[in-house]
């Protein structure tokens, strides 16, 4: 296998949540894995200046093309004709389309990774964008040669969902997400850059502010826990941050929830040394970056009792339903402070490793490629 070509026409550094994970940990891993092989990122204006400037170019070709995430019909545009003709050009072995979407014809053996399904399940999107998502998923399944997904719950949902080989789809599972940064923010600053009282015990949830991400529910089981327990919701505003603002002024308990967006990483570090446990109420997912990392870090984790958490997160979470918010209070109380809760997760979290991730992806390409040699 002598060149990849990678579409990452979708990054919006520090935007891009759990893709942009995927990419900054898979990618450098097989570069260094393939020495021999070339790797040529396809990107956007603003993914290619960022990794440029943190040298990612020693490892991968960076094709920056013109646009950014936010130009939707131009890289769309560029997606369905220059990413394949780039392939032809180049002689690419293998196109890996990095996340859910990808050109709908291309005459170069093809791979996409589909990170899951919700925007097909959760109606949150405009009635045009969400078609729109929709129809370029199912166009790049059905021009796709494999599809790698990341658990096998999502696995059996895409099967449901497309008429595919079996044989066609493969389970790669993440590594760890964020990897423990050097530098955390002491507690003491911590809370007062928060404004969290001192006596009070945090449950901290990592997650872009969406709809089926329910956050409210963690808000509603408020009610249910002892007054010096804090809720902290961090994550990307996405167009539903201000309902869970109104929730919070009607439930009146603006003083107890901090919903910032963006944080960097000295300080979410310091919220996960400060946690009591991490919950997530999720009602879907592609696989649950930030379960894992809580584990990682020691975290006790609550979360919601679905197949795909089920699944990753194994004997270590306590489970609760996402639709009842007494249940989550509950799961709450029994995970804060529980030693055996955080053991479980520090060897659970143990088991996923990029490193396999890398090995697995490249075999799937080696496959397409007709090649079996390291």
């Amino acid at each position: 296998m002598r060149s990849v070509g990678l579409n990452a026409l979708w990054l919006d550094p520090g935007v891009s949540g759990g893709t942009e994970t995927y990419l900054r940990q898979l990618v450098p891993r097989m570069a260094r894995m393939r020495p021999r092989c070339s790797f040529s990122l396809v990107t956007t204006r603003r993914g290619g200046e960022v990794l440029r400037a943190e040298d990612w170019h020693e490892l991968v070709s960076i094709r920056s093309l013109p646009m950014d995430d936010t130009d939707r019909v131009r890289r769309i545009a560029a997606e369905q004709v220059l990413v394949p003709a780039m392939a032809i050009a180049e002689r690419w072995d293998v196109l890996h389309n990095l996340a859910n979407r990808g050109p709908a014809l291309t005459f170069t053996p093809s791979v996409l990774t589909l990170h899951d399904l919700i925007f097909f399940r959760e109606k949150h999107l405009g009635r045009f964008s969400l078609l729109a998502m929709q129809m370029l998923t199912k166009r790049a399944v059905r021009a796709a040669d494999a599809v790698i997904t990341l658990t096998a719950a999502a696995r059996e949902d895409i099967l449901s969902e497309f008429e595919l080989d079996p044989g066609a789809v493969a389970v790669v599972p993440h590594g760890v997400g964020r990897p423990p940064t050097g530098t955390v923010l002491p507690e003491a600053q911590l809370r007062q850059r928060f404004s969290l009282p001192e006596s009070s015990r945090v449950v901290l949830c990592v997650a872009a502010k969406r709809p089926h991400k329910n956050q409210q529910l963690l808000l509603r089981a408020l009610g249910e826990l002892p007054d010096d327990i804090s809720v902290v919701c961090v994550g990307h505003e996405e167009g539903y941050e201000g309902r869970l603002r109104e929730l919070v002024s009607e439930l009146r308990v603006a003083d107890r929830v901090r919903l910032p967006a963006y944080v960097p990483d000295h300080e979410l570090e310091g919220l996960w040394a400060t946690a009591a446990c991490a919950a997530f109420p999720t009602l879907a997912e592609g696989f649950g970056l930030p379960v894992i990392e809580a584990m990682q870090r020691g975290v006790p984790v609550a979360c919601s009792d679905i197949p795909v958490l089920r699944e990753v997160g194994g004997g270590a979470p306590v489970y609760f339903d996402p639709h009842d918010p007494a249940a989550a209070a509950r799961a709450i109380l029994a995970a804060m402070g529980n030693e055996r809760c955080a053991e479980l997760g520090r060897r659970r979290s143990a088991e996923f490793s990029w490193q396999r991730a890398a090995e697995r992806t490249l075999d799937v390409y080696e496959r397409l490629a007709g090649c079996t040699s390291r």
